[in-house]
């Protein structure tokens, strides 16, 4: 007997033969299996995975799964065929590609790609700015991940030719060091800064996650030991050094505090574009996730091997446990802070 997945798999993969859901198209999500079928969110995850595998469908980035692109036929070189006439029409919805739709080997152009290939007004290029530019960069990252941005799409985006973003920025390898500098320097920092270490990199800690918050992609950017070489980011470090100076700490444990703040703020945040991402792809929120992920992990508690785990999860109880980046952040903060509150302390009494 084939199993449900198989089955599931088999329905999708004759549509996307057919040409009813042509290359481009979103494909049910999990969820949407799931209901449609009647079967378990494991089963429906399992039948596109399948399909993955394949590689008939494809995770676009905060979009979900979509049908991925034919590979190239390989002309055959024995017997030229004549044209074949373009249909007047697309193929209505559900009905069989017939020999002659060509429209089914190529998805229509998006919105974006024609707006990109239509000639700009003068007045939208004579009031193109290198900042208009960085600003629909960000925001295009913003909506659907810096893997989304292009500088085809930023022009589309802006209504100018395709090549007008480049007579302000070098490319996009330049324009993504220009939209970081940009979004780190949105917030700044208070122009008579409390007297306190502590509460000094609180406001410290809290901008940058606010920073992160606005803009989940600067997470992904650029690993600790490769800091980027920009003035808005150098404000934030500059702040937080201000604060441990004259702690009595040397001058390579300043940078070492500093660099472990930023690295909690940092590392929390990766989780924010990642989370986006992943519920893109498998259309399935946290919770859900949890939801078929819980039998597994209920199976490993009562195997008898992690008791601290299973006591763990046994002493939540019903209400189980709430993951909540904001929180992490703030306890992360107040413990990070407190270490440093006790090498302070030590550094005064050795008299260093």
């Amino acid at each position: 007997m084939t199993p449900p997945y198989a089955r599931i798999a088999a329905e999708l993969r004759r549509r996307i033969a057919e040409g009813e859901l042509a290359p481009g198209d979103r494909v049910p999500s999990t969820r949407q299996v799931a209901a449609q079928w009647g079967v378990a969110l494991a089963t429906a995850t399992r039948a596109l995975a399948e399909l993955r595998r394949e590689g008939l469908v494809r995770a676009e980035p905060r979009v979900g799964t979509v049908v991925a692109e034919p590979s190239p036929a390989i002309p055959s070189p024995a017997v030229p065929s004549p044209a074949l006439p373009l249909p007047a029409s697309p193929t209505a919805p559900g009905a069989a590609a017939q020999p002659g739709d060509r429209t089914r080997l190529t998805p229509p152009p998006s919105r974006d790609a024609e707006t990109a290939r239509r000639r700009p007004g003068p007045g939208t290029e004579r009031e193109l700015t290198r900042e208009r530019v960085v600003r629909a960069a960000i925001e295009i990252a913003d909506a659907e991940g810096l893997t989304a941005l292009s500088m085809r799409g930023v022009a589309a985006r802006l209504g100018v030719a395709a090549m007008s973003p480049y007579r302000y920025v070098g490319g996009k390898d330049d324009l993504i060091l220009l939209m970081a500098d940009a979004a780190f320097g949105e917030l700044g920092y208070p122009a008579d800064p409390p007297a306190g270490w502590r509460e000094r990199l609180e406001i410290a800690g809290r901008t940058l996650w606010a920073t992160f918050r606005r803009h989940p992609w600067l997470a992904q950017l650029s690993p600790l030991g490769r800091p980027l070489p920009l003035p808005g980011l150098t404000a934030h470090a500059d702040w937080a050094l201000a604060a441990l100076d004259g702690l009595g700490l040397d001058p390579a444990t300043v940078l070492d505090v500093h660099i472990l703040l930023y690295s909690h703020v940092q590392g929390l945040a990766i989780n924010l574009e990642r989370e986006a991402q992943i519920a893109a792809a498998t259309g399935l929120s946290e919770d859900q996730w949890m939801d078929v992920q819980g039998p597994a992990l209920s199976a490993i508690a009562g195997s008898g091997r992690y008791p601290a785990f299973a006591k763990v999860l046994g002493d939540l109880g019903e209400d189980g446990y709430d993951f909540r980046l904001d929180d992490l952040f703030e306890l992360g903060m107040r413990l990070l802070l407190d270490g440093v509150t006790g090498l302070v302390e030590r550094s005064r009494a050795s008299g260093c």
